[in-house]
């Protein structure tokens, strides 16, 4: 099924005009920025079309990097794992909300950074701000990296993820850009729970999603890597050849 748009045509009628992921997403994030727009011209805040978004992004984050772990497994279980998920969200619809909210995502946060840039107190706060900073930076490097994967042809599957890890030098970039995105996205969820539960519950919140946070990640890297739980088959050249060039 392919969505589409409603657009005027030059007879006064309308036409409805074939959109691929891309072209919704865009539309669908320019909608949230002018609905938070028109919310803030009424005096309202940013912060939970912010969390609205997060929400969407934070579950499917969640579900990715567990579907990641199934290459405890072996590449091909990861697979399995995927294809199945991917009958939920590579539906152009599904998958259109997902890249909006990324969109809308780093623009907000972006946004919510340079606000509180003078008010900002606290470990907590500093740490909210860093780690979601670190998010932003990843989600915009990371979805470009499969978008553009995807227009060459290429599955972004398990080798895809695990392909800089394979070859030298990058090695050493890949390892804590996986992990501490991993981290981070622990540590965001533990602020956000932090703000709003009673402080003794909250400590516990923060330092146990944070806690689980870097496991994961360190856990990803190591099986992404191939260093456990034993090593992976080889990584097609298809998919190291872009990090061997020069």
């Amino acid at each position: 099924m392919s969505a589409a748009a409603l657009l005027p045509a030059a007879s006064g009628g309308a036409v409805f005009v074939p959109l691929g992921p891309l072209g919704l997403a865009a539309l669908l994030a320019a909608a949230l920025a002018w609905g938070a727009a028109r919310h803030l011209r009424r005096g309202g805040a940013l912060r939970p079309w912010h969390r609205a978004s997060a929400m969407v992004m934070g579950a499917f984050a969640l579900v990715h990097v567990l579907a990641h772990l199934a290459a405890l497994a072996g590449p091909a279980a990861h697979q399995a794992v995927l294809d199945a998920l991917r009958q939920v969200y590579r539906h152009p619809v599904a998958e259109a909300l997902l890249l909006a909210s990324a969109l809308f995502q780093v623009g907000s946060g972006a946004v919510l950074l340079w606000r509180g840039r003078a008010q900002r107190r606290g470990a907590v706060a500093w740490l909210q701000a860093l780690s979601g900073g670190y998010l932003a930076l990843f989600l915009l490097v990371h979805v470009s990296a499969v978008l553009q994967a995807r227009v060459q042809g290429l599955d972004t599957n398990w080798y895809f993820a695990a392909a800089g890890l394979h070859v030298p030098l990058w090695s050493g970039f890949f390892a804590p850009y996986y992990a501490l995105a991993v981290a981070a996205l622990g540590v965001h969820i533990g602020c956000a729970l932090y703000w709003n539960m009673p402080p003794a519950r909250a400590r516990w919140a923060l330092a146990l999603c944070g806690a689980a946070g870097v496991l994961l990640g360190t856990l990803l890297v190591l099986t992404l890597a191939g260093v456990w739980p034993a090593p992976p088959l080889e990584v097609p050249l298809p998919y190291r050849a872009p990090f061997l060039k020069g």
